[in-house]
This record gives structure tokens, C-alpha cells and sequence, in this order.
């Protein structure tokens, strides 16, 4: 009798003390818990941008922060995805350079029981992703494409047709192959874009209208710049003249508005073509409001980061995190439960109202 009596003390001093350490787990997150962040580069600004709103929301809440920036070096990334699971991390925030390169770190941390949250892209071809937060990517190609055709005149703001019917000539970018965003936001702007190009109205004098080569590794200017200057030199030397280009993001812009400017655009005589973008940085913002760029997308890198941080918080407290879109966002592996925001156009006559106004410049930002 006493040894059962012993017995049963120790199965429930055992379990005490299993519930003890359960509960330690799971106040561990509020009590400095380490969350590793890596970002792709600081080469573009929004990522400093939301680097910093992930790691100060982050600490906010109590927990410690590794942010780290690869330099848009993969091995660099999975390096240090590897070093932030070596030093404990409790949960990854991963903005992968490749999406499709980080399988191996993955797996590292599916195995020490380590949640794994994609920020803005997505990562591929991994059962280990627990979570995506982004932003509607498919309605960003589909404002990129809305605000070429309103800028040209084809189409309203209100979405009615405009004043215009062409036809005009567009040439059309897309973004790096190796991020799964790039499809989205060609997809998008793709079937915007078509109805107008199949009855007339826009003309791609390239031919060029697949991905693979509008396609831009890295999505880097440079890269964009030389393509534009090909572009012109193989198609419009007949005294054509380019009046639009879709381009998925303001680095890229940057770099498709210098190739125009070294072959006689933008002066009186030969405006610049209407250029979209993405991501509202500050030489695109200054652009727009110096009437060479048209347009830009903003995603406020503020609420992405905020929601992600709500994700993580309740990850790490066993809560369920925010999601509203559980069928879109395939990676090859699973479907991943994700968190869509909505992105804004800006263009010169709304950029003080969204930009300024909500605090996420100043106007002395944009002078």
C-alpha cells in the first residue's frame, strides 16, 4: 500500500511538474522569447522599412529580435536562418531572396518544433511553412495594369472607359523569377491587360508578353535599364514612339525611366511614356511628383508588419493567428493559411492624402 501510495505521489509530483513545464513554455514567449527576422536586402528601402516595423513591434511585446539583411546572397540568408535556429530561436520570419532555396533550413526547424512565418513572399516547395503573410498580390498586377490604362486614357479611375482608344504602344516588365510574387502580380496585370490588347488598343511592338522574358532577376534597375534600351534600339527606330510601360516595381522604374531619358524622352516634344511601379520609394515618390513616373503601388509595410506580429504573438501563445485566405497560396507543397492586405495606387494627385497624411512620410520626405 505505500509503495502504491508512493507511486501514485510520484506520478503526480511527475505530472506536476510536466504541467510546470508546460506553462513555462508557454509564458516563455512573453518572457524574452528570441524571434529570428531575416529580410532580403537593404538595397530597397521598403525592406529597411520593414525590417525596423517587425523588430520594434516585435520588442514591443517583450521578445528579443535577430534581424538580419542577406544582401540578396541566398547562402548568406540560409547561413544565417541556420545560426538563428542554432542560438534558439522560438519562431523564423523569413522574406526569402529564393523561394525556392530554403528547403534545408526549413526542415532544421521543422524538426527542433520551430513555427516558420513567410513575409510578403512566399516560400516554395516546403511542407514548413506555417504561415504567410502579404499582401493581395494578384490585385497588385491588377492595379499596376489599371493604372497604365487610366494614365494613358483608355480607362477611368471609376473603372468606365476613358476618353482614349488608341492605339498605343507598351512595352511590359515583370519581376524576378525566382520570387513567387512576380507571377502573381504578372498574372494580374496580364488579365487587365489583354482585353485591351486584343482589340487593338495596346500594342506590345516586342512581342514581348510571356514572362520568362519580361522577367527581371533581382528586380534590379540596372537590369530593367538595359532591357528598356534594347527594347527601344530593336523596336523603335522606325519613329515609333513608346507611350507606356508596366513595371512592377519603383527600382525597376527608376532604371526604365533612364533608358527613355538617354533616348529623348521626356521633354516637350516627347513626354515620357506612362511608368507604373511598386512599393512607393522615395526617388519613385519624387519622380511622380515631377511628372515622369505615373504611378506606384503602396503596401503599408506598417500593417504587414503588424500583422505578422500578431501571427507570431498568438503562434507562440498556441492561439490561432489572423488569417483570411486559406486557398490561394499553393507552394508547391501545401496550401499555406495566409494573411492578404490590400495595396493603394498613388500617383501625383493622391500621394499627399495616402502617404503624408497617414504618417508614412513627411512631406519634407518627398522634397
Amino acid at each position: 500500500m505505500a509503495l502504491g501510495i508512493g507511486l501514485a505521489l510520484g506520478l503526480t509530483a511527475c505530472g506536476s511538474s510536466e504541467k510546470t513545464v508546460d506553462k513555462e513554455r508557454a509564458d516563455a514567449p512573453v518572457k524574452g522569447a528570441l524571434i529570428g527576422v531575416t529580410m532580403p536586402t537593404r538595397s530597397s528601402e521598403r525592406w529597411i522599412h520593414d525590417g525596423d516595423n517587425v523588430k520594434k513591434q516585435l520588442e514591443g511585446l517583450g521578445y528579443k529580435v535577430d534581424l538580419q539583411y542577406a544582401e540578396d546572397d541566398i547562402p548568406t540568408q540560409a547561413n544565417q536562418i541556420d545560426n538563428q535556429i542554432t542560438k534558439g530561436a522560438r519562431l523564423l520570419i523569413v522574406a526569402p531572396i529564393d523561394g525556392t532555396a530554403l528547403t534545408t533550413q526549413l526542415q532544421k526547424a521543422a524538426d527542433q518544433d520551430i513555427p516558420v512565418i513567410s513575409y510578403d513572399r512566399l516560400i516554395l516547395n516546403s511542407p514548413n511553412v506555417d504561415y504567410y503573410a502579404t499582401f493581395d498580390n494578384h490585385q497588385v498586377g491588377v492595379q499596376q495594369a489599371t493604372s497604365l490604362l487610366v494614365g494613358l486614357g483608355l480607362q477611368k479611375a471609376d473603372g468606365s472607359a476613358g476618353p482614349e482608344k488608341g492605339p498605343f504602344n507598351v512595352e511590359l516588365f515583370a519581376g524576378s523569377p525566382d520570387d513567387n510574387n512576380a507571377k502573381y502580380f504578372y498574372n494580374g496585370a496580364m488579365a487587365t491587360l489583354k482585353p485591351y490588347m486584343d482589340k487593338g488598343a495596346l500594342v506590345v511592338k516586342s512581342g514581348q508578353t510571356e514572362f520568362e522574358p519580361m522577367a527581371t532577376l533581382r528586380w534590379e534597375g540596372a537590369r530593367a535599364q538595359a532591357r528598356m534600351e534594347d527594347l527601344i534600339t530593336r523596336n523603335y527606330r522606325d519613329g515609333a514612339k513608346v507611350d507606356g510601360v508596366l513595371s512592377p516595381f519603383d527600382g525597376m522604374s527608376i532604371g526604365i525611366l533612364s533608358a527613355l531619358k538617354s533616348n529623348g524622352y521626356g521633354t516637350d516634344s516627347q513626354p515620357y511614356p506612362v511608368v507604373t511601379g511598386q512599393d512607393a520609394e522615395v526617388a519613385s515618390m519624387k519622380s511622380i511628383i515631377a511628372g515622369e513616373q505615373y504611378s506606384t503601388i503602396f503596401k503599408d509595410t506598417r500593417k504587414l508588419a503588424e500583422v505578422t506580429v500578431q501571427m507570431a504573438d498568438a503562434v507562440l501563445k498556441g492561439q490561432d493567428p489572423p488569417v483570411n485566405n486559406t486557398e490561394d497560396y499553393d507552394n508547391g507543397e501545401k496550401v499555406v493559411p495566409s494573411n492578404l492586405l490590400q495595396p493603394v495606387i498613388v500617383t501625383k494627385e493622391n500621394y499627399e492624402k495616402v502617404l503624408v497624411d497617414s504618417g508614412y512620410y513627411t512631406a519634407g520626405d518627398l522634397q
